[in-house]
């Protein structure tokens, strides 16, 4: 196979990295670190080097299959910059970008390295937090809350922003397979209600306590299917996927 026919120029033109002569034998190695560099850059945000939406998906995907199988808790936070409009109206979309840059930086100094941090769209951010109590939720979901509050964001010389955030979570329902539309859903409720009852803010939903064992639910529930309606999560059904302007 000629090198031309896989289009290694614009492979190379993605990773920035020099085009290998046309007459060079590639070994398995290069291909291999050129295919993990592609791999690695579609599940990466450009801007803040986050996580991307796809990404998230993924794993939001697999953590309701988690939570369902061993009925631990898990909690979604979704984050919102407050006024972001205003950034870029005041300062334009390089100071947004900057501000976008920092916040990314500040949330990740506040989770854990098995936590998954991304980039959702916009000015908003998602964190996806496994094997996740009721009060560590609170205590993590407040201090991403005053980290971003307390950083300053530099935009020249003798000019630095502040930004507040507004934070929605919701934990995933134990030993319910439920969908991550409905847990995002229900997560985003929470998101708005921060922001509409005075932002720089916190709302978790609260999540239920379980008294039940998880031999005991095994025994219950084992028998059934993921894939049958007993394990399916109406709660949320005739809920709205918007939320309106933020």
């Amino acid at each position: 196979m000629e090198l031309r026919d896989l289009r290694l120029e614009s492979a190379c033109a993605l990773l920035q990295q020099d085009m290998p002569p046309a007459d060079t034998p590639l070994p398995a190695a290069y291909l291999q670190a050129m295919i993990d560099g592609l791999c690695d850059l579609s599940l990466r945000d450009p801007l803040t080097g986050l996580s991307n939406r796809r990404h998230f998906n993924t794993v939001l995907e697999a953590e309701v299959d988690r939570v369902a199988r061993s009925g631990e808790a898990a909690l979604l936070l979704l984050i919102d910059i407050d006024h972001f409009k205003k950034v870029n109206d005041t300062h334009g979309h390089p100071a947004g970008d900057q501000v976008l840059r920092v916040v990314a930086k500040a949330l990740q100094a506040c989770v854990r390295p098995m936590d998954t941090l991304a980039r959702y769209g916009g000015e908003e951010f998602v964190v996806v937090l496994p094997s996740c109590q009721p009060s560590y939720g609170h205590i993590v979901a407040e201090r991403i809350r005053r980290n971003i509050e307390n950083t300053r964001i530099p935009l020249g010389p003798g000019v630095e922003l502040q930004v507040t955030i507004s934070i929605g979570g919701a934990f995933a329902l134990q030993w319910i397979r439920s969908t991550t539309e409905l847990w995002t859903e229900r997560a985003d409720q929470q998101l708005y209600l921060a922001k509409s009852t005075g932002r720089n803010r916190l709302c978790l939903e609260p999540q239920p306590e379980s008294h039940v064992s998880a031999e005991e639910k095994n025994l219950l529930f084992g028998h059934l299917s993921a894939a049958e309606p007993a394990w399916i999560d109406m709660s949320s059904g005739a809920a709205n996927g918007s939320t309106g302007q933020r």
